[in-house]
């Protein structure tokens, strides 16, 4: 299958644009025109309307997408609850949050046979599900293409691969992501996830990081005196065209609701819509397109600057949560402390890295792993980056040895038990402080 999937990845076409009124037909005359809901939908298919946002919100915030399928979705028997695995919901009870910081490896390879939904591993989050707000940070493993197929009504889901390529079958279409890309996956949609390589024996076919957003719909942030252009640009995002599946047959159907994970065996496939229009639609986007803005004189800027996505809050400034991206890059500060500075922030970040290394940390901090500093927890450089800073020679520096990204939120972030007690949790993390000495000299 993997050598199949790579090949319908790597050929795939997409509509350009983030938040566009995009519109895609499978079938010439699937997409009917001048109406949504006409009394005959063309070619003997179900419309129905798939809504992201109350039906009143503002136009600027108004998601959803009308959707021509075989069979309509009300089509499928009773739910039944099944075992959650190692997914978990905000609100977070398990444990306390806590000062601390935290930082983890990798997660262990996971058991044959393990597919993108089963090796779902929680990490924490804040908020609650249940009153849309919060997010969850989840990591996945996994070496086996999906059979089944997910929808998650909790809140969308921004997939952020760091080995493995995807291929994610869609009720729009399919998208192909791989390490440097990120996917999102809008509430309630439904799609299933193939691995594009075979995984090695015994090991891992694809591994990343997800962050479950509960609270509004990301967006892309204002950039104010920025100007009309920079960061992500929004020809860049990129929608999946149509695409369907006319299966008939015995098809589990997974779906996250209230934080918890429900079954039903479909007599068809959900993923049969054969034309769709709207903006409430998946897309994938290449961090590698990121439009880095940053200081030509003096100081490191704050790390807002390196902003994807965001999901605002009721204050303004304030977001639910910030995707930002630490992507290729020239420094060019004069008398400037370059790599990210010793801070205390109200916000709580969590930090994964993709690939190559982070400037601000020497070792410990590994492709795959992550860090968990929440609110008022004070972090920085290690010992060995803030000496080689304070000392280098402030020529022109080309940072591209590495990607890191970062969820920050305004809620603390309580950890899950799973987490607190991890075997690839990093014991004696505070030790990367340890050796930052006394440099103290009184004038005179």
């Amino acid at each position: 299958m993997s050598g199949d999937a790579r090949k319908t990845a790597e050929g795939l076409a997409y509509l350009s644009g983030f938040g566009n009124e995009h519109g895609s037909e499978a079938v010439p005359g699937a997409l009917p025109h001048g109406r949504n809901a006409p009394q005959r939908a063309p070619l003997g298919l179900y419309a129905e309307q798939l809504s992201g946002s109350a039906f009143t919100e503002p136009r600027a915030s108004n998601r959803r997408s009308w959707l021509y399928r075989i069979r309509p979705s009300a089509a499928h028997p009773a739910f039944t609850r099944t075992d959650n695995g190692t997914l978990r919901t905000a609100p977070f009870t398990e444990t306390v949050p806590g000062p601390n910081r935290l930082r983890w490896n990798p997660l262990p390879e996971p058991p044959a046979g393990t597919d993108f939904l089963a090796g779902l591993w929680t990490l924490g989050g804040n908020g609650d599900a249940s009153q849309r707000t919060g997010i969850a940070v989840h990591l996945y493993h996994a070496n086996a293409s999906m059979e089944r197929v997910f929808s998650d009504a909790d809140g969308e889901l921004l997939i952020v691969p760091e080995r493995g390529g995807l291929l994610l079958r869609t009720e729009f279409g399919l998208l192909h992501v791989e390490p440097g890309r990120i996917a999102l996956i809008p509430r309630g949609v439904r799609f299933r996830v193939e691995l594009l390589d075979p995984a090695p024996e015994g090991g891992s076919g694809a591994r990343g990081y997800v962050c479950e957003n509960y609270g509004a719909p990301f967006q892309l942030p204002d950039l104010g005196p920025i100007g009309a252009n920079g960061l992500a640009n929004a020809r860049d995002f990129l929608a999946p065209v149509a695409a369907y599946e006319d299966v008939e047959g015995p098809v589990e159907v997974v779906n996250k609701f209230c934080g918890n994970l429900w079954t039903a065996t479909y007599d068809h496939s959900p993923l049969d819509v054969v034309a769709w229009h709207g903006n409430h639609v998946p897309y994938v986007y290449d961090l590698h397109r990121f439009n880095v803005i940053g200081s030509i004189s003096y100081d490191h800027p704050d790390p807002s600057i390196f902003t994807v996505l965001t999901s605002p809050s009721d204050t303004p400034g304030l977001a639910g949560v910030d995707f930002v991206v630490f992507a290729p890059r020239w420094l060019v500060g004069e008398d400037t402390f370059r790599p990210p500075y010793f801070h205390r922030n109200v916000m709580s970040e969590y930090m994964g890295l993709i690939e190559g290394a982070y400037d601000a940390k020497a070792e410990g901090f590994v492709p795959g792993g992550g860090s968990l500093h929440n609110m008022m927890s004070a972090h920085g450089p290690d010992e060995e980056t803030f000496l080689r800073a304070s000392a280098a020679e402030l020529e022109p520096q080309k940072i591209d040895d590495g990607l890191a990204f970062m969820f920050e939120t305004r809620w603390p972030v309580t950890a899950t038990a799973q987490a607190a007690r991890a075997d690839h949790l990093q014991r004696g993390y505070d030790d990367v402080w340890k050796g930052l000495g006394r440099h103290f000299r009184p004038a005179g």
